[in-house]
C-alpha cells in the first residue's frame, strides 16, 4: 500500500519589522532618559535579518544615552555650583554677623572706657572741689592765732599771718561764693568767702582784689595780691576762719587748714 504524505507546504520564517536610518529616517524623538520615543519612515525586509547599522536603533539608543549622561552632568554641576554658592553665602553671612558682633563689642568697650574716663574725670574734679589749699603758695605763718599785742583792738590776734611781699599771689583756700569783696576797716582790702561747708575765710590786707561779691570761686583761684593796706606794720596776709561772716566769730584758723588737708 502506498503512503500518502501530507503536503505541509514551505514553512517561512517569521517576517521581521527593521527600523532603518538614513534617507528612511524621518525624526528621532528622545526624553531625557534616552528613550527613543517615536521612530517615523519605516521600510520592510523579507528575509533577512538587518545589521545595526541599517537599522540605526542601536544607534539612537546611544545617542539617547549620550544626551541623558550629558542632562544628568548638567544637573550634577548645577546642583554642586548651588551648593557651593549656598555655601559661600551663609560663610558671608556669618562673616557678617561676626564682624559685626566684634564692632558692637568694640563700641561697647569703647562706650565703657570712655565713661570709665569720663567717671574718673568728675572724681577728680570733685576731689579738686572738695580739696584745700594754702592761701599764699609756698609761704609760712609768721604770726599765729590769739597772739598777744596791743596792736589789735581785741587784745589778741584773730587769725594767722602769712608772710609774702605786696603783690604776692593770695588764692581761695576752697571752693565757695565770694561775700564781701572791698575795704574792711583795719583789715585794709579785705575778701570774705562763704565755704560749700558753710564756714567763712577772710584774706586781708591786700593791694588789690580781683573777684566781686556773688562770683564763685574754686581751690587755688586767685582772688586778689598781698599788700599791706589797714592797720599793718608791713606786707603780709591776714588770714582768718569764721562761724559767720562777722567779726568776733573766729576759729583757729591753723585747725581749719589742717583739718582740710593742708600743711601748714
Amino acid at each position: 500500500m502506498a503512503s500518502t504524505r501530507t503536503a505541509t507546504g514551505k514553512h517561512r520564517r517569521t517576517t521581521k519589522v527593521n527600523v532603518r536610518t538614513g534617507a528612511n529616517v524621518v525624526g528621532i524623538t528622545t526624553v531625557a532618559s534616552g528613550v527613543v520615543a517615536g521612530i517615523t519612515g519605516q521600510a520592510f525586509a523579507a528575509d533577512t535579518a538587518p545589521s545595526p547599522q541599517q537599522t540605526g536603533l542601536t544607534q539612537a539608543i546611544v545617542i539617547g544615552d549620550g544626551i541623558a549622561d550629558h542632562i544628568e552632568d548638567q544637573a550634577q554641576a548645577q546642583e554642586t555650583a548651588a551648593e557651593q554658592a549656598a555655601a559661600k553665602a551663609k560663610a558671608e553671612a556669618i562673616a557678617r554677623q561676626e564682624a559685626a558682633r566684634k564692632a558692637e563689642a568694640a563700641a561697647k568697650k569703647a562706650k565703657a572706657e570712655r565713661e570709665a574716663k569720663e567717671r574718673a574725670a568728675r572724681e577728680a574734679e570733685r576731689k579738686r572741689l572738695n580739696t584745700f589749699e594754702s592761701p599764699i603758695s609756698g609761704s609760712y605763718v609768721s604770726t599765729g592765732y590769739e597772739a598777744a599785742s596791743g596792736l589789735w583792738s581785741s587784745g589778741s590776734h584773730t587769725g594767722i599771718d602769712f608772710h609774702a611781699s605786696s603783690g604776692t599771689s593770695v588764692h581761695s583756700v576752697g571752693m565757695g561764693e565770694i561775700v564781701e569783696a572791698g575795704w574792711g576797716g583795719s583789715y585794709g582790702n579785705n575778701v570774705v568767702i562763704k565755704m560749700n561747708d558753710g564756714t567763712y575765710t577772710q584774706y586781708g590786707h591786700l593791694s588789690s582784689i580781683s573777684v566781686s561779691v556773688g562770683q564763685k570761686v574754686t581751690p587755688g583761684q586767685q582772688i586778689g595780691l598781698s599788700g599791706a593796706t589797714g592797720n599793718v606794720t608791713g606786707p603780709h596776709l591776714h588770714f582768718e576762719a569764721r562761724t559767720s561772716p562777722d567779726y568776733g566769730s573766729d576759729i583757729d584758723p591753723l585747725s581749719y587748714l589742717r583739718s582740710h588737708g593742708v600743711n601748714v
